[in-house]
């Protein structure tokens, strides 16, 4: 008998008198790129987190198993994304990173090589700062729920807080911090260096008369350098300023600082915690008619670009700000990646640059 064709409400044609086959869930599956990890769970019979087992051959899976979620894989032309590998491992594929603050070049500077390196080991990174809030603490917490691991710069929030995140098998790399707990650390060398500087203002220029601006109670690098200054003023039998003027980190309140302190009384060299102070510090002597160096003589740290352009040029201890953020990223990529030997303590060298700003040498770095 002839069969007849007719049109079923979906709109397939079929033949009247034969079967007519609905779609199952194996027909409705999506392929190739829109296809899921929860579909290819679903056709071969297991978990998302055996797909990912086989796919990444992390651990060891049956031979029959392995066939079927190979099988398919192949069959939904399946490619697993990041986010798909991220749900299976049940992590987020995102490190975070903490601040104090994010304004001015030294922070601009370590996200930057922070980024690059994560960016690299295709890793996304959640940024915060945290202003000195007194919720510092649970924004930390609460950004440490939200990816695998975190970098933390300074004292932004207290060893406890540390010691719970450790405790809670979150992998920490601390940048200019002391170790604590378990963490990694990455720090610039403070000592040496500032210990160098003084010398050469000291020695090499023959001033006696000195002031120190910024904050040494935040700040572990600023107080390591406001020791070793101390230090060698000591040895050289100079007065030693009996406290640092206290100040931000920024040019503006450098500039208050140095205004105030120039009106009192007159040091014939200001040493600055970083060069955002030191040139905010060039600025006050300006406006009150002073000249630098002849009349005062100024130094910072960081080398920031600013350093190098300004007239005159400013003397400056280089450190490496945009490896202190790569090295934290490659640190924590190797914890992630299964990395469990002791915790490591790297120091990055710093280097002092003579410029104009201190006084006139014959030559003179760029």
């Amino acid at each position: 008998m002839k069969a007849l064709t007719g049109t079923t409400s979906d709109g397939r044609t079929v033949r009247r008198g034969a079967a007519v086959t609905r779609p199952g869930r194996e027909a409705t599956a999506r392929v190739g790129r829109d296809a899921t990890i929860y579909q290819v769970a679903a056709r071969a019979g297991v978990s998302i987190a055996t797909v990912s087992r086989v796919l990444r051959g992390t651990a060891p899976v049956a031979d029959a198993t392995r066939s079927r979620v190979l099988s398919a894989v192949d069959e939904l032309r399946f490619t697993p994304s990041r986010s798909a590998r991220s749900l299976a491992e049940g992590q987020h594929a995102a490190n975070g990173i903490v601040f104090p603050d994010l304004s001015g070049p030294y922070f601009a500077e370590v996200v930057l090589g922070y980024e690059e390196v994560a960016a690299e080991l295709g890793r996304s990174v959640l940024v915060l700062s945290t202003h000195g809030r007194q919720a510092a603490r649970q924004m930390v917490m609460d950004l440490a729920s939200r990816v695998d691991g975190l970098v933390i710069l300074g004292r932004t929030v207290g060893d406890d807080v540390l010691a719970d995140l450790a405790g809670r098998g979150l992998p920490l790399v601390l940048m200019a911090r002391d170790p604590v707990a378990s963490a990694d650390t990455v720090s610039s060398e403070n000592t040496a260096s500032a210990r160098a500087l003084t010398a050469h203002l000291v020695h090499d220029h023959g001033y006696r008369s000195f002031a120190y601006l910024g904050n040494t109670t935040t700040s572990r690098d600023t107080s390591q350098r406001w020791a070793a200054f101390r230090s060698v003023l000591r040895e050289a039998k100079v007065p030693v300023p009996r406290a640092p003027t206290p100040c931000s980190f920024d040019e503006e309140d450098g500039r208050v600082a140095a205004d105030r302190l120039l009106r009192r009384k007159r040091p014939r060299a200001l040493v600055c915690a970083n060069d955002e102070i030191a040139l905010g510090a060039v600025m006050a002597a300006e406006e009150l008619g002073l000249a630098v160096p002849d009349d005062v003589a100024v130094t910072g740290w960081d080398d920031v670009m600013a350093a190098r352009h300004s007239r005159p040029g400013l003397t400056t201890v280089r450190q490496p700000m945009r490896e202190l953020g790569a090295w934290a990223a490659r640190r924590l990529h190797e914890r992630l990646a299964g990395d469990a030997s002791e915790p490591r303590h790297e120091v990055l060298p710093t280097q002092l640059v003579q410029r104009a700003s201190c006084g006139h040498h014959q030559k003179e770095h760029q």
